[in-house]
């Protein structure tokens, strides 16, 4: 009969523990207490939404890039549902567009449209938002559609990033007229 040596049942307990850790995080937590807004805040998020997505709209009836204003729609949310968010920031709004939308062109520019090219731009624009401190999750759409719609350098300025811009100055505007909402906490 071998006998177990105490080194090996040291790691094995070890290697439990660690794999235990791994899964008990993926439970999850309680789900924090949500806070109930006035419906003047209601308001005021509509009223941000319908004047930001609708110049975003009116916009692209210059440029006919209709899937890039699903990723300015999703901005939306954050600067007028979530303001206070640093994702909803300028920084990380305008930056995270406009970083985001170099990466999709130079990867297309480089690589063409391909499976792994889109893949590969979105990886970048997480990699290079993160780096420059302007996480936008509606960055990586931007990126996206950079690749699979092929698109230029001139992509970049307009229509991306006069987008995110236009959207930032409603939400200044719109957020600003709540009593209960100041935008933005930080510009950069």
């Amino acid at each position: 009969m071998e006998k177990t040596r105490p080194l090996e049942t040291a790691m094995n307990h070890s290697t439990f523990e660690t794999f235990h850790s791994y899964l008990t995080k993926m439970r999850g937590g309680n789900s924090p207490a949500v806070n109930n807004l006035k419906l003047t805040n209601h308001i005021f998020t509509a009223i941000g939404s319908f004047l930001g997505v609708g110049l975003i709209a009116w916009l692209n009836s210059f440029y006919d890039i209709a899937l890039l204003f699903p990723s300015l729609g999703a901005s939306a949310v954050l600067l007028f549902a979530a303001c206070q968010v640093p994702m909803a920031q300028p920084r990380n709004v305008i930056g995270g567009h406009l970083v985001s939308a170099t990466a999709g062109v130079l990867v297309f520019q480089l690589c063409s449209n391909q499976w792994w090219s889109i893949a590969l731009a979105v990886t970048l624009a997480i990699f290079a938002m993160n780096l420059t401190r302007t996480l936008h999750p509606p960055g990586g759409a931007t990126a996206f559609i950079a690749v699979y719609t092929g698109q230029s350098f001139s992509y970049i300025f307009s229509p991306v990033g006069l987008g995110a811009f236009l959207l930032v100055i409603i939400a200044v505007i719109v957020n600003n007229f709540s009593a209960n909402r100041k935008y933005p906490e930080y510009w950069f």
